[in-house]
């Protein structure tokens, strides 16, 4: 399994119209093969911010997702409206028992 961690900073001012774009992307992102979940959330009291959390279920299905039309189309759109861009890939700490 794969879990993302996307920070995306609009510029000053334009996290209406980035929130447009990525809106865009989320129904097929999860209609795709080996999407287990993919959530956009708004950082709050940050109009300008935001967060996708994703899981995947391996490299491949990721990788596809990367190449996909809709998000290639949402990169190169969105790609004046953003600050910065900051992905991590988490790794999950079992329990101990």
């Amino acid at each position: 399994m794969i879990t993302i961690l996307a920070r995306i900073q609009a510029k000053s001012g334009l996290g209406s119209a980035l929130e447009t774009h990525l809106r865009q992307v989320v129904a097929p992102s999860r209609s795709e093969a080996g999407c287990v979940s993919y959530t956009l959330h708004r950082v709050e009291g940050n109009a300008d911010a935001f967060v996708f959390y994703e899981k995947w279920t391996d490299k491949t299905a990721l990788d596809s997702h990367i190449a996909s039309p809709h998000y290639q189309t949402y990169r190169e759109q969105a790609a004046s409206l953003l600050s910065s861009r900051d992905v991590q890939y988490l790794e999950e700490i079992k329990e101990v028992e």
